[in-house]
């Protein structure tokens, strides 16, 4: 239990990959102008890292990692590693796609071309890869470490969301209104993570 815990407040707080890893900073500033798309964008992309880290794991372990052999000949598929995972992520990420259309039209709307910039995201890619280097041996940490992170990148993106729209009420001077203010305020933010980063869970 503690051990997932340490790393629940790890992808959440101490290495959030928004704001200490700096991965997936498009979507982050480019939807974060309003609060409700921020909400859809966080549930949309935990569940991408989610399921992507589970089934990232699996083709790892089962097809990736393991040696065959091919008319004689000792074949491995390491080198397919990044492919693979983005082939997977862009399936995960036309399923979203396919159910906000459905189902919340206007909030697929809202998203607009973000959306399917997910397949794109560094920080799916980036938990993937990073579940491989830590948790290559436990299906369930590295599908928890998924989970977390979206939830990590969730929070940032709700805290900017909310940050930016009060900027937008405030007399900010016109040459900071905009991409200034959320540049300024991302900074900010990453500052207070960082303290997380003195945390001890011992």
């Amino acid at each position: 239990m503690k051990e997932y815990m340490y790393i629940a407040l790890s992808a959440i707080f101490i290495n959030n990959f928004v704001l200490a890893r700096f991965l997936g900073l498009c979507p982050f500033i480019g939807v974060s102008k309003n609060l409700d798309a921020a909400v859809g964008m966080g549930f949309a992309v935990t569940f991408v890292m989610t399921i992507a880290s589970a089934v990232t794991w699996l083709l790892q372990t089962y097809l990736l990692t393991p040696e065959f052999i091919v008319f004689g000949t000792t074949v491995n598929l390491q080198f397919m590693q990044t492919v693979t995972y983005i082939l997977v992520i862009a399936t995960l990420v036309q399923l979203v796609e396919m159910f906000l259309n459905r189902f919340s039209p206007s909030l697929y709307q809202a998203l607009g071309i973000y959306l399917p910039l997910i397949t794109t995201n560094c920080a799916i890619l980036g938990v993937a890869l990073i579940n491989v280097k830590d948790f290559g041996s436990s299906f369930m940490k590295s599908s928890f470490n998924g989970f977390c992170a979206g939830i990590g990148f969730t929070v940032a993106i709700i805290l900017m969301a909310s940050i930016r729209e009060r900027l937008d009420r405030a007399p900010v001077p016109a040459i900071f209104k905009g991409a200034p203010a959320a540049f300024v305020a991302s900074g900010l933010l990453a500052l207070i993570f960082s303290a997380f980063g003195s945390l001890s869970l011992q």
